[in-house]
C-alpha cells in the first residue's frame, strides 16, 4: 500500500494507482512552463501562507499542478473535483500520496457524492475558492453564511460560473470580490477555443471510433468554445453547422463559411450534435424526434443539462451501452439516438480534457488571480473583476518566450505618437 502523509483526510478510488499519477502529471508539467515559473516564485515569497484555500476543479494532470503550485505558495490547499465524470482516479491518487494534497474525488462519483465533497470543501473553511462553473460558492452562499465572513475572495474558470456570479451581483447575494478568470484574454481566446476545440473532437472520437470526414456536425452556440469546435471538426472534414441566438455570432459563423439555422431545422440534417453553450435544453424531445437513425448527441458545455436526457428517457423504449462512455436509446419510433458521456462533458468525462500547454495559461491566470484578491485583500469591494491587463500580458510574454519567440517593442517615437492626440496624417 502507498503511504500517506499522517492524518491527512482524503476519499479517492486507490492511492495504489499513484505512481502512473505521479508520472503522468510530471509528464504534463513539461508542456506547462508558465505555471512553473509562477509555483518557483511562490515557493519563494509564499503568498498564500495562512491561507486556507478550496480549488474545485476537474481533476486532470493540468490541475494537479496548479494544486502543486499553490500549495509551494504556503496554501492550507484542498481539491475536489468539478464533475462527476471528469477526475482521473491515478491523479487523484499521485496528489494525496506524493504531494499531501486532500483531495475528494473519484470518477463516477454519484451526485450525492459530489455535493458530500462540496460541503466538506467549505468544512475547510476556505478564504480563497478557486471555482470551475460556482457550485462550491453558490451552496456557500446559499447554506453557509455564517462562513461568508472567513471569505477574501473566489476565482471563477466558466462562462457558466460567470453568468451565475453575475446573477448573484444582481440579486445583491454576492458579498465578497470575485475575479473573472475566464475572460481573460489569455483564457478564452486559448482555453476555450483551442483546448474545447482539439479535446471535445478527441472524446468523440475515443468514445465512437467514428471517422469524421463527410459527417455533417451540428454545433450549438459559436461563443469561443463553440468557434474552436466548429474550426476543428472542419479540419477534420466533416460538414458544420452552427446554430445561435445571437445575431452578431450567428453572422460570424456565417462569414467563417458555416451554415447557420435554427436547432429545428439541424435536428434533421446532423450526425453528431455538440452543445457548447451554457444553457439549458438546448437539444430537446422535438429535435430527439427530427433526429437521423444512430444520430450522436455530445455535449462540451460544463453542465450535463444542455442535453434534455429526460425527455429523450421518456421517448425512448430502451436503453443500452454499447461502448465505453456511448449509451443507445432505442425511440418507440424505432429509430436510435446515442448519448455520449451520459451528456457530461465529453473532452473529460471519455478523454483527458485540454491539452496540458492551453491549460498552461489557465491556470496561470487562476494562480495570480487568487493571488491578486490576498494582495488586496480588503481594499476590493463584492463585484465581479477582470483579470488585470498586466498579469494577462505577463502571461502571454512568458508564454511567448517559452516557446521561443519574440515580438517588436514601440521605439519611443512610436510611443509618444500613440500618446499623442496632435499628431494627424
Amino acid at each position: 500500500m502507498v503511504a500517506t502523509p499522517e492524518r491527512l483526510k482524503y476519499e479517492v478510488k486507490d492511492l495504489n494507482l499513484a505512481p502512473q499519477g505521479k508520472q503522468r502529471i510530471e509528464w504534463a508539467g513539461r508542456e506547462m512552463p508558465v505555471l512553473k515559473q509562477i509555483r518557483d516564485r511562490f515557493a519563494q515569497e509564499k503568498p498564500f501562507e495562512g491561507i486556507r484555500l478550496v480549488a474545485c476543479s476537474h481533476v486532470t494532470t493540468e490541475t494537479a499542478n496548479l494544486a502543486i503550485a499553490l500549495k509551494a505558495g504556503g496554501a492550507d490547499a484542498l481539491l475536489i473535483a468539478s464533475n462527476p465524470l471528469s477526475t482521473q482516479d491515478d491523479v487523484a491518487a499521485s496528489l494525496v500520496s506524493d504531494y499531501g494534497i486532500p483531495v475528494f474525488a473519484m470518477k463516477g462519483e454519484d451526485n450525492a457524492t459530489y455535493h458530500k465533497h462540496v460541503q466538506i470543501a467549505l468544512d475547510h473553511r476556505p478564504n480563497i475558492i478557486i471555482d470551475d462553473g460556482c457550485d462550491v460558492v453558490a451552496t456557500l452562499v446559499q447554506q453557509r453564511k455564517h462562513q461568508l465572513e472567513d471569505i477574501i475572495g473566489t476565482t471563477e474558470e466558466t462562462t457558466t460560473g460567470i453568468v451565475r456570479l453575475k446573477a448573484m451581483l444582481r440579486d445583491g447575494a454576492l458579498t465578497f470580490p470575485a475575479v473573472n478568470v475566464n475572460d481573460a484574454d489569455t483564457k478564452h481566446f486559448f482555453d476555450n477555443r483551442y483546448g474545447t476545440g482539439q479535446s471535445t473532437l478527441d472524446g468523440i472520437i475515443r468514445a465512437t471510433n467514428i471517422l469524421l470526414a463527410g459527417k455533417t456536425i451540428v454545433v450549438a452556440g459559436y461563443g469561443w468554445c463553440g468557434k474552436g469546435t466548429a474550426m476543428r471538426a472542419r479540419g477534420m472534414g466533416a460538414n458544420v453547422i452552427v446554430t445561435e441566438i445571437n445575431p452578431v455570432a450567428a453572422i460570424e459563423a456565417v462569414m467563417d463559411g458555416f451554415q447557420v439555422m435554427p436547432m429545428d431545422a439541424a435536428a434533421a440534417k446532423g450526425d453528431i450534435f455538440i452543445t457548447v453553450t451554457g444553457n439549458k435544453h438546448v437539444i430537446r424531445g422535438e429535435h430527439f424526434d427530427a433526429m437521423k437513425d444512430g444520430a450522436l448527441v455530445a455535449n462540451s458545455g460544463h453542465f450535463d443539462i444542455e442535453i434534455d436526457l429526460e425527455a429523450l428517457k421518456h421517448r425512448s423504449s430502451n436503453v443500452k451501452t454499447v461502448r465505453n462512455f456511448t449509451e443507445e436509446y432505442t425511440l418507440k419510433s424505432g429509430k436510435s439516438v446515442v448519448v455520449l458521456g451520459e451528456g457530461r462533458l465529453i473532452n473529460l468525462t471519455a478523454a483527458e480534457g485540454h491539452p496540458s500547454a492551453v491549460m498552461d495559461m489557465s491556470f496561470a491566470n487562476q494562480a495570480l488571480g487568487a493571488e491578486y484578491l490576498v494582495k488586496n485583500k480588503g481594499k476590493l469591494t463584492p463585484d465581479v473583476y477582470p483579470i488585470p491587463t498586466e498579469l494577462d500580458q505577463e502571461i502571454a510574454r512568458l508564454k511567448l518566450q517559452a516557446m521561443g519567440f519574440t515580438i517588436d517593442a514601440l521605439t519611443a517615437d512610436q510611443i509618444e505618437y500613440t500618446n499623442s492626440w496632435m499628431t494627424g496624417t
